[in-house]
């Protein structure tokens, strides 16, 4: 299956430079223009999340958790060529955490660490590592 370079780009940007704010901009590309697919929003929002919680906004990351957790539920456990099935698991115990912290209002209670999509498809993990050794230029800061 070819994958859409933006998609190979999001992951490069999640599981290698952990720059949720890259995967951000490459996937709401994508998103928009395939015409606002609810599982490239979801993968978008848990990068978002991240994003959130590592800059300190926990309500933020729990908005952001608890909607790619509603959109990413109706795929199957392999979509994309990842385990979506680890990946919402992962999800729900990161939203968990951070419901907790604020509940609590001890946001120490649950510190910041990166999720890491695991790739099922030998094709697409080739892609990926591809990148790594030419990456793309990233977009300007605009937000």
């Amino acid at each position: 299956m070819p994958y859409d370079p933006l998609y190979i780009q999001h992951l490069h940007y999640f599981n290698r430079d952990r720059d949720y704010f890259e995967c951000h901009e490459v996937l709401e590309e994508l998103w928009l223009r395939e015409g606002r697919n609810l599982l490239y929003q979801g993968l978008l929002q848990v990068a978002v999340g991240l994003y959130h919680h590592r800059n300190g906004n926990l309500n933020g990351a729990f908005k952001l958790f608890t909607g790619a957790l509603q959109k990413l539920a109706p795929y199957p456990p392999d979509s994309l060529g990842i385990d979506l099935a680890k990946l919402r698991r992962e999800s729900a115990d990161y939203l968990a955490g951070v419901e907790e912290a604020l509940r609590t209002e001890e946001p120490e209670r649950f510190p910041f660490h990166d999720l890491t999509i695991d790739i099922l498809d030998p094709a697409l993990a080739a892609e990926v590592d591809r990148l790594a050794l030419d990456p793309p230029p990233k977009h300007e800061r605009e937000h």
